[in-house]
């Protein structure tokens, strides 16, 4: 009896070593497939160098607003993410388990930029305050800010500012 316990036991444990890498392998291809891709909506910054355009992932609930870019470690160069906080109000951000370093400007309804806090640190848990009621964040790559002459003042053009 002792026999047959261990035969079945076996082929099962041989069947788990079989399929996991399987499992591991379709895991990576969903992860990496366009479908899986995160929906941008354009975006456009009104500066006085002229328009700059980019496609953002927006984040409109808790959960996304709380996941934001944490684990990436990359991000092409004319995307960005939009948090809308839906009100106008202070907030604080921060830089915990986001290994990109960021630009973050912070907006207030009317699509102003009321502050840009430049080149924050990853990883780094140090609180990042808006200075202001503001109704939304866009995180740029660390350096856009200052490369394309994006200055608090400048306007955010998107629908979220839209009758706000």
């Amino acid at each position: 009896m002792r026999v047959l316990f261990r035969v079945p036991q076996a082929a099962a444990i041989a069947c788990l070593i079989l399929v996991a890498p399987l499992s591991v392998h379709q895991a990576t291809a969903q992860s990496a497939s366009p479908q899986n891709a995160a929906k941008t909506e354009p975006l456009t910054i009104a500066t006085k160098a002229g328009p700059k355009r980019f496609d953002v992932e927006v984040m409109r609930d808790d959960a996304g607003r709380s996941r934001g870019l944490m684990f990436r470690r990359h991000m092409a160069p004319e995307h960005g993410m939009l948090f809308d906080f839906e009100r106008a109000e202070p907030v604080t951000m921060w830089m915990k388990n986001t290994y990109l370093p960021l630009d973050m400007l912070f907006i207030r309804p009317d699509g102003t930029v009321s502050r840009i806090a430049a080149e924050t640190e990853p990883l780094s848990t140090a609180i990042i305050p808006s200075g202001s009621p503001v109704s939304a964040v866009l995180e740029l790559n660390a350096g856009t800010a200052a490369k394309l002459g994006i200055q608090a003042g400048d306007r955010i053009e998107h629908p979220l500012f839209k009758g706000r």
